[in-house]
């Protein structure tokens, strides 16, 4: 028992031995690959740093004695290869490194994702063994894990699906692409009339607080908008309006505007609403309509009615009512409407021309107008951007 246990136990060792030397032998003939010049475009990362960084990420794989920078200056000349892209010339660098394979590529930065091309030429055969070529998200920090992917994925490794995840370029139809998107920041201009209570104010004279203006009045004013969400026939955007009104007469009436906007196809066709903000004055008062206090028409505010005399029970006796009214005599308080607009945007090559209908509705009256703004697009950029 204890010789066929002994036996046992030889046969082993020699069987470790033997692995072991298989091993050392593997290690020793593996096949050798070279990095030339990794070709970047359109990133910080220079062309040097790229071709470190695959070779770093060549020895990580463990599959081949990989020539780094030191060896490969000792065998050839680099400034001879500097320029050595195509196939032909990356097989005479290669056999004159005296390597098995060489990997050769360009990665390029192109707007929101960054582009990995990586190929591996077989010397011997003189052919391409490998290629792969993989978008990547935009992190250039991230560029040494992006060459390892692709490294993997030539060799039929698996990467690291969260690392896969957290990099990948996602291609998606909605605000990614930002396909064909019309951003109309930029100034306005145009006319409005008045209407109802409104039309009444502008028209009334001033000793009875009113502007004393005609009843069309000009717009001045400027508009950013914002897009949250976009396709290539659909936009969701975010307007803000600063505007400016009666200038021409002598006025100063400003506004600000915050509405909710869709555009649709093409065309440019779009469609906004939301609330305007305005500070204005304003009276308790009536109009005498019977001329019992004053000439018909005219407005009392209750300053005037109780100074020229009269009471509450004189009031009465006429069936008018109390009201608020804008006046220019009353207190300042803030003043809201509500903006309906409807419009489209002219292009010429760089040009957005939009023009809008809109109506600015509030108690009693409103302004009916149209507007019209120009902007020249100089850049797209993504809403995604910090």
């Amino acid at each position: 028992m204890d010789f066929i246990k002994f036996k046992i136990m030889k046969t082993k060792m020699k069987f470790i031995l033997m692995l072991i030397c298989l091993i050392a032998v593997s290690e020793i003939h593996a096949q050798s690959i070279a990095v030339a010049p990794i070709k970047t475009f359109g990133l910080f990362t220079n062309s040097t740093t790229a071709t470190r960084l695959t070779q770093l990420e060549l020895v990580k794989l463990n599959k081949y004695a990989v020539l780094d920078k030191f060896d490969i200056n000792e065998l050839a000349d680099p400034e001879k290869f500097d320029s050595c892209f195509g196939k032909t010339c990356l097989v005479e660098y290669g056999k004159t490194l005296g390597t098995d394979f060489i990997v050769s590529g360009n990665i390029d930065g192109l707007g929101d994702k960054i582009v990995v091309n990586l190929k591996i030429i077989d010397v011997k055969n003189e052919e391409v063994a490998k290629n792969k070529s993989v978008e990547f998200d935009n992190q250039e920090h991230e560029l040494q894990r992006m060459i390892g992917i692709v490294l993997e994925l030539m060799h039929d490794l698996t990467p690291e699906p969260e690392t896969m995840k957290r990099l990948a370029y996602k291609n998606e139809v909605i605000v990614s692409n930002n396909v064909d998107r019309i951003n109309n920041s930029g100034p306005r201009m145009g006319v409005a009339y008045t209407v109802g209570d409104l039309n009444e104010f502008m028209v009334r004279d001033e000793k009875q607080g009113g502007l004393d203006i005609a009843p069309v009045v000009s717009n001045l004013g400027y508009q950013w908008e914002g897009q949250y969400v976009g396709t290539e026939n659909f936009s969701a955007l975010v307007e803000c309006l600063v505007m400016f009104t009666g200038l021409e007469q002598g006025k100063f009436i400003p506004s600000i505007s915050l509405l909710n906007g869709y555009r649709f196809g093409k065309g440019g066709w779009e469609f906004a609403f939301g609330p305007s903000f305005s500070l204005a004055k304003y009276s308790k008062g009536f109009f005498a309509v019977d001329g019992t206090f004053g000439a018909q028409g005219k407005f009392w505010n209750s300053n005037e009615f109780f100074q020229a005399g009269y009471s509450d029970a004189s009031f009465a006796e006429t069936g008018d009512e109390w009201g608020k009214y804008l006046d220019t005599r009353g207190n300042v308080s803030l003043a809201t409407r509500w903006i309906i607009g409807f419009g489209r945007t002219f292009q010429s090559g760089a040009l957005n021309v939009p023009v809008n209908l809109f109506y600015s509705s509030q108690k009693g009256g409103g302004m009916l107008g149209l507007s019209v703004g120009f902007n020249i697009v100089r850049t797209k950029k993504n809403i995604n951007s910090k």
